[in-house]
């Protein structure tokens, strides 16, 4: 993980230019100016003829990391570089307009778009639809959400852990009701091996491994 991050690559090159406020502070601008548009967006469709009849999926692709672990930008699986923004808005009796804390993919929004809008499911998903989380934002969720960069490089996410595999055989465990910013890792902890072993089982196998 922490080759991956290299902090002899970006986040030497702050410290040496003494930059990272003015980086964060950049960034920070990025975000005001995407909210100012996604507000006119919302505007726009406030005072237009579809306002009732418009389902919002308002998404990112991956988190950002601003120099903690001394890691910048998104090339990681850490929480920080994994974690997205994800908000759906709809009418109200689908859409409970709640915050909901389980875990989620993003290849579940397909399916939860084919069923919002009442069209024919579709075999082979990797997704599902996340229609009941809407209804219920406090049922219980029990789907783990994979994520992947580069070859054989893996997280698994689920309510309280994280965990990772990385291609070199290297593993990363994280609790997160007691260090959601991940500071100790408990992979070499062999109370955790049981649990590392199940959380383990939904990786994808490559080459026979």
């Amino acid at each position: 993980g922490v080759k991956m991050a290299g902090p002899d690559k970006d986040h030497a090159k702050f410290l040496k230019s003494g930059l990272w406020k003015a980086a964060i502070q950049s960034y920070l601008a990025t975000c005001a100016y995407t909210d100012m548009n996604v507000g006119r967006v919302l505007d726009a469709l406030e005072n237009g003829p579809h306002k009732e009849n418009t389902i919002i999926v308002l998404w990112t692709d991956h988190g950002w990391s601003l120099g903690e672990k001394q890691h910048w930008r998104k090339h990681a699986l850490w929480e920080v570089t994994t974690k997205t923004t994800l908000v759906i808005a709809g009418h109200e009796d689908v859409v409970k307009h709640q915050l909901c804390k389980k875990p989620v993919s993003l290849v579940d929004l397909y399916p939860t778009l084919l069923d919002l809008c009442g069209l024919p499911s579709r075999d082979g998903l990797d997704g599902k639809s996340l229609v009941p989380l809407l209804k219920s934002p406090e049922m219980e969720w029990e789907r783990p959400v994979l994520m992947t960069f580069g070859y054989e490089n893996h997280a698994i996410r689920t309510d309280r852990w994280l965990y990772i595999r990385y291609n070199d055989g290297g593993e990363e465990l994280y609790d997160h009701d007691s260090d959601p910013n991940e500071w100790k890792n408990l992979a070499s902890n062999a109370e955790y091996r049981p649990l590392m072993d199940m959380l383990k089982r939904s990786l994808p196998t490559t080459n026979g491994r």
